[in-house]
């Protein structure tokens, strides 16, 4: 399992605050399975914030069901991500995952207002869509940030076939 560390423009000094939580790589016949926020144009991977007392592979699991509908197994952590932007510390767990059978969306109401849906792509494509990363550090930090953790991801991923 390989560790990198992500500083963004925007850090502090030091940071006071973490967040910790988990992603899901699903790849099948060439396709990955994403998050697409239509409302904002964003594709993640799906995954989120640990809730206390999960483990990282707990979390894995929920988050990509909730986001996507998409039952997982964690098969290998693959990846952390340590990133630092403003006072915070992200820590984003990547997973290999097995879709194991279909199970329920349920969105948060942010979630629904961008629109956020589940779409199989080519992993080729979002790996190019990812690599495009710095094109918004002028526009948004967060977007630039998160396409860059995705794309890190990715390469990581790509780089074990």
């Amino acid at each position: 399992m390989r560790k990198v560390e992500i500083f963004g423009a925007n850090r502090f000094e030091t940071f006071t605050k973490t967040r910790e939580g988990s992603r899901a790589v699903v790849v099948r016949d060439g396709m990955i399975l994403l998050s697409h926020e239509t409302v904002s144009g964003w594709w993640l991977v799906p995954g989120g914030g640990m809730e206390e007392g999960e483990t990282p592979e707990e979390c894995c699991v929920r988050e990509t069901e909730e986001e996507t509908g998409v039952i997982v197994r964690p098969l290998e952590l693959f990846l952390t991500l340590y990133e630092y932007y403003e006072e915070y510390r992200y820590i984003s767990h990547y997973f290999i995952c097995g879709k194991t059978g279909e199970g329920r969306m349920l969105l948060t109401d942010a979630e629904r207002r961008r629109g956020a849906r589940p779409e199989w792509l080519p992993l080729e494509e979002a790996v190019e869509i990812f690599s495009r990363h710095q094109s918004y550090a002028a526009v948004s930090e967060e977007k630039r940030g998160a396409y860059l953790r995705e794309y890190t991801a990715l390469k990581e991923y790509l780089s074990r076939e």
